[in-house]
């Protein structure tokens, strides 16, 4: 397994959409376990494969607690069948816009259907924490941020940050 780079905003590619998954094979296997190494390395919860500029239709999650076996999930060609009308408001962060942070207003569940890495189809009824962090990695398969879910005020700061890192060497 190797750790990839992950893609910071305002990198391009980030908006970008991903394109679907045709052949699951042991080169997608081996991406969809780096993609965890970067992630549990990044400490984050969960990673699409946009950030690590593969333009492909992949997410990895995890949102077990630290003290507790990981619980990984890889999901290929991920669409959400149904989602709440209920939503919810939660602080969202990303790999992607390090040390940025923002509420956003989701659905609290959501059905996603998905290839797992053997190539099965496999539905999911994901609420809470894994609800949100799933459509936030759903989003980067679409080349939308977290940010621009939040008004243009606040995504303007947290871009001008951003930038800033990136001019001072930081990110």
């Amino acid at each position: 397994m190797a750790r990839l780079t992950i893609l910071t905003a305002p990198d391009p590619r980030l908006k970008e959409r991903a394109g679907p998954v045709d052949t699951i094979d042991q080169s997608l296997r081996d991406l969809l376990d780096d993609m965890l190494e970067t992630m549990y390395g990044a400490n984050g919860i969960g990673l699409a494969a946009p950030q690590v500029g593969v333009l492909k239709r992949i997410i990895v999650v995890d949102v077990s607690p630290k003290d507790e076996d990981r619980a990984p999930i890889r999901m290929i060609n991920p669409e959400i069948l149904r989602a709440s009308s209920d939503r919810a408001t939660r602080e969202e962060g990303c790999l992607s816009l390090p040390e940025q942070w923002a509420d956003v207003t989701r659905p609290t569940t959501v059905t996603v259907r998905y290839l797992d890495e053997a190539g099965e189809t496999r539905e999911l009824d994901a609420d809470g924490m894994l609800a949100t962090c799933i459509q936030h990695e759903m989003d980067h398969l679409d080349g939308t941020l977290f940010v621009d879910h939040v008004s243009a005020l606040k995504r303007g700061i947290i871009l001008r940050r951003l930038k800033k890192r990136k001019r001072n060497g930081e990110a």
